[in-house]
């Protein structure tokens, strides 16, 4: 698969305050859809789950393709990168939902933060994308403070739990993968709405698949609050908010952005407490510095050449 020139250079341009801002409000609103998922959970199995709420996203996908003129179908050199990318994303959920069922939830959501980890390195290999010694140091404190904020190590872990949490690593490889083959390959000329179409429109067969292999079903009718929250994750989650990542995918830094998502997890924590009634605890003040301090790092910019000419001069 070869890359198609773009407007932008291969690593992005440095993230604005307002596509920071952007960033800010899909982790808020990804940092609720973890709560939202536990909730539907209990009418509707994972992979049933998982599969409706792709199948309701994507027909938001195509209401906005069609009101914004894009032609999904049209040739444009795209169709082998968006298989192999919706192939790779449909997996991505069977594998964390099934990590979700051998792992705790605190320890799976700090494994599947450890993406912005695989971005930096394949953004490094195949993006052109350098970081330096500092913002590789950001990326492990701001990890060190989702770690601090959901509390691991946790005792009591057996073999299964280990298997899960290597699920969610894995899952969260597979999450990179999607922005790296988007960023890397024709992808990144498509229009959005093309991008995360081929995504979700292959998942549906993958996770209805997943759903029937494991004996799935949905013994009641679900209540409002069920069919109201997982509405939530198709249409909002999923069909504008993911169309919203990928839009930012197109222009800035892989790297920069996939580290904004260190924030995610906090804002579970504390919908998990407003919610759920979660316990929050002083770490959580601690989690959050850490990862201010890191996202801080990892998005200072490098400084000039004449800034460190001058600053070589004052030494001398």
């Amino acid at each position: 698969m070869s890359a198609e020139p773009s407007p932008t250079p291969p690593g992005g341009r440095p993230l604005t305050v307002g596509a920071i801002l952007l960033v800010l409000m899909l982790c808020l609103t990804w940092g609720f859809n973890q709560i939202a998922i536990k909730l539907v959970l209990r009418e509707i199995p994972p992979y049933t789950q998982a599969a409706l709420r792709s199948a309701g996203a994507l027909l938001v996908i195509l209401a906005i393709a069609r009101f914004r003129g894009v032609k999904l179908f049209e040739r444009d050199g795209t169709l082998g990168a968006g298989l192999f990318v919706g192939t790779i994303f449909g997996f991505e959920f069977l594998v964390i939902f099934h990590g979700l069922e051998l792992t705790t939830a605190s320890r799976a959501v700090v494994f599947l933060y450890t993406m912005p980890f695989f971005v930096a390195l394949g953004a490094y290999q195949l993006l052109g994308e350098r970081l330096r010694p500092a913002q590789w140091a950001g990326l492990a404190v701001s990890f060190a403070g989702v770690a601090v904020a959901i509390g691991v190590p946790q005792p009591n872990v057996t073999a299964s739990v280990l298997f899960g949490d290597l699920l969610m690593i894995l899952g969260a490889a597979m999450w990179a993968a999607t922005t790296l083959v988007v960023k890397r390959t024709r992808l990144i000329t498509a229009a959005p709405e093309k991008a995360l179409g081929y995504q979700v429109g292959l998942s549906i067969p993958i996770l209805g698949l997943g759903a029937l292999l494991a004996g799935e079903r949905i013994p009641a009718v679900p209540g409002a609050l069920t069919i109201s929250l997982l509405s939530f994750q198709a249409f909002w989650v999923v069909g504008l908010t993911f169309l919203l990542w990928f839009s930012l995918i197109r222009t800035y830094s892989a790297s920069k952005l996939a580290a904004f998502t260190f924030i995610t997890p906090l804002f579970g924590v504390a919908a998990g407490y407003l919610i759920l009634g979660d316990q929050l605890t002083p770490a959580f003040g601690l989690a959050a510095l850490l990862v201010i301090a890191g996202l801080v790092l990892v998005n200072r910019p490098a400084r000039s050449a004449a800034t460190n000419a001058l600053l070589n001069v004052t030494k001398t």
